[in-house]
């Protein structure tokens, strides 16, 4: 099984920025542990802060992944585009987001790319992941 996981703006942060919000820990040292408990599956990451590189990843893998996970950062909230890239490849995806979006400012709580997702996980900090892999696992 191959899933990609696919990280938007600001989240090569994950560690430094707002860590009462975020948690202390960067995303490539949990990347890590996800590979080792998860040993079967090959697990890519790629992150960007730009929308057209997250749209350019969707439709590259979006044909030939088992899944994708997407944390689409800020742009859940705004790209109509991100969201038809979604609803235009095969691949299944689940959102993350590692804080609770209707926890937040009002406009955090609208996610424009969710409908288009298999699920939304939203609020479990970086172990979203981790559930969003065991839900393609799933199916």
């Amino acid at each position: 099984m191959k899933i990609q996981i696919i990280n938007g703006p600001n989240l090569n942060l994950l560690g430094i920025r707002e860590p009462g919000v975020y948690g202390s820990k960067g995303f490539e040292e949990y990347f890590i542990e996800l590979k080792e408990r998860f040993k079967d599956i090959e697990l890519s990451y790629f992150q960007s802060n730009v929308e057209g590189e997250l749209i350019n990843k969707l439709h590259e893998v979006g044909f030939s992944f088992d899944g994708i996970i997407l944390n689409g950062g800020g742009y859940t909230h705004t790209s109509v585009a991100i969201a038809d890239a979604i609803s235009g490849i095969n691949t299944p995806v689940v959102e993350v987001h590692v804080s609770n979006i209707y926890a937040r400012e009002e406009f955090r709580h609208v996610s424009l790319t969710g409908k288009n997702c298999k699920g939304v996980l939203t609020g479990f900090g970086l172990d979203g992941y981790r559930l969003a892999i065991e839900s393609l696992l799933a199916g």
